[in-house]
């Protein structure tokens, strides 16, 4: 009996053991830092500086425990929010921004936990978007100012988060739109401005347009002048020089000359398959027909005197 009683002490006081050394032990990761409290009161903090490395830790048992808090850097989502511009202009602004526990202590001292942080870093981030973006104009947000903007607003949250042990390590805004109601009327104003800047443009094309056409066609009218004139000169020129060569070769042999222009007369004149004259077999214009020298038409109309003789023969010729 007593030795049962006895193993049950020895079981019970090993159990003991094994139980606070499992209450003692505690480990701080490579991402962690904690605080360890005795009777509500901070002994020490660990992991925060290079000083407490992560490891393993001892604590007094049901007497001391330990409160872990992430060394990561943090997310915070901020919800849209309308705001209004110095230059009266309604937008709607969707933001985050990250942020690092730097001081555990105070981060314990002020909010005790990340949801709770959560909300006054959000309150703290909306309260300076709203008074720094009331003190600028849209475009500056929009476009010009925008860098700078959030450098100011992230310098401001920084020193309200300064008392809670936060660091605020960036803070973007990644939408920044017209209300829904604004943009319809935005776009159509857009719209007619750009229709607008299209019809000046076109107007100027067209102008410039007509412009050209009436110089080329100026220029046209001048250069077939131009060259109606200089054709005109160059065939009075050729005509003077085919007059005064066929004058040489008149006066050189006025029986060939007179030969060649009856063969010409003869190519003209007969040209075709369907070629009539009406005129007399012994007129002048046939004398090469009887005769090389031309003189038989001549002679045979100085030898006739036959009132019988036929004048006005038709003559046809294919």
């Amino acid at each position: 009996m007593n030795n049962h009683a006895l193993r049950t002490g020895l079981i019970i006081v090993a159990a003991a053991i094994v139980v606070a050394l499992y209450a003692s032990v505690f480990t701080v990761g490579q991402m962690q830092q904690a605080l360890v409290l005795q009777l509500g009161r901070v002994r020490a903090v660990l992991n925060q500086t290079g000083e407490d490395r992560p490891g393993l830790y001892f604590k007094w048992p049901f007497i001391e425990n330990v409160i872990v808090f992430d060394k990561r850097v943090l997310d915070l989502d901020l919800p849209v929010q309308a705001l209004l511009t110095a230059d009266r202009q309604n937008l709607e602004v969707d933001a985050f921004a990250r942020y690092r526990i730097i001081d555990p202590l105070r981060f314990y001292q002020s909010v005790g936990n990340t949801a709770l942080a959560n909300q006054r870093l959000a309150s703290f981030t909306n309260s300076s978007l709203r008074n720094v973006l009331a003190r600028s104009t849209r475009d500056a947000i929009v476009k010009t100012e925008r860098t700078r903007l959030m450098n100011e607003i992230q310098e401001e949250v920084n020193r309200q988060a300064k008392a809670l042990g936060i660091q605020i390590v960036d803070l973007r805004m990644t939408r920044v739109d017209l209300p829904a109601q604004n943009s319809s009327a935005v776009y159509e104003r857009m719209k007619t401005e750009r229709k607008r800047e299209a019809a000046d443009v076109r107007a100027n094309g067209e102008q410039i347009a007509a412009t050209i056409r009436a110089k080329a066609d100026r220029d046209v009218t001048v250069i077939l002048a131009e060259a109606n004139q200089k054709s005109e000169q160059l065939r009075g020129q050729g005509d003077a020089d085919k007059n005064r060569i066929l004058a040489e070769a008149f006066g050189k042999d006025p029986d060939f000359f007179s030969f060649y222009r009856s063969m010409q007369a003869y190519e003209t004149g007969l040209k075709g398959s369907d070629t009539r004259l009406v005129i007399s077999p012994n007129s002048d214009f046939f004398r090469y027909f009887g005769d090389p020298q031309g003189r038989a038409a001549a002679n045979a109309q100085r030898g006739t005197s036959d009132p019988g003789a036929t004048t006005g023969t038709t003559a046809g010729a294919r």
